[in-house]
């Protein structure tokens, strides 16, 4: 025994790479026409050509994704995270224009329960379109976000903040994750750290 991946087995990796350079590239045309604000051709072949310029000359290490997607719990997420950004942008906007009121910040750090690239970049892009957080630094290793967030009053502010941080990464894992994730998020074992 060699310990040599089988024929099929490095055929099934190669397409399953081949599939998610593709999926890469159409993201990217999209996001390339989206930015450009027209559906051309003339578009379709630039973003085509400057997509596959991103993937030969800055390749991004293999995200994998172990889950399956659940279309309930997708909804879900996203029809609270437009309420999220009603809510906060609301709350940004009074404090902006509360006459001589000057609110207090805070860098925290938030360890995420699902160690994987994908449930990291998910949780800080939703995290950081909410006005009033912005993600500073990425712990890839141990998994941690730190960020700011505006208008923190007190210890209870802080812990609300952890907490809406944790409820964020819950609700993707639902949407997407694997059972396995699905168990370390409803485990909970941060939440109880954070509260001890």
């Amino acid at each position: 025994m060699t310990g040599e991946e089988p024929p099929v087995g490095r055929v099934r990796s190669r397409v399953g790479r081949w599939r998610d350079q593709a999926a890469a590239l159409g993201w990217l045309v999209l996001i390339w026409n989206l930015l450009w604000g027209d559906f051309s051709w003339g578009n379709l072949l630039g973003g085509l050509l400057a997509g596959m310029a991103v993937l030969v000359f800055f390749p991004l290490p293999p995200v994998t994704f172990a889950g399956r997607v659940r279309p309930r719990a997708l909804l879900a997420l996203a029809g609270r995270f437009v309420a999220e950004l009603v809510v906060a942008s609301v709350h940004v906007a009074a404090v902006a224009v509360r006459p001589g009121f000057v609110p207090r910040s805070a860098v925290i750090g938030v360890p995420l329960r699902v160690r994987t690239d994908l449930n990291l970049a998910l949780t800080a892009e939703l995290v950081s379109l909410v006005p009033g957080t912005l993600i500073l630094e990425v712990d890839r290793e141990a998994a941690i976000l730190y960020l700011h967030v505006l208008d923190v009053r007190g210890p209870q502010g802080l812990a609300d903040n952890r907490q809406r941080v944790l409820d964020i990464e819950r609700r993707i894992v639902r949407a997407i994750g694997s059972a396995d994730e699905l168990r370390r998020v409803h485990s909970d074992p941060v939440e109880k750290e954070n509260t001890s």
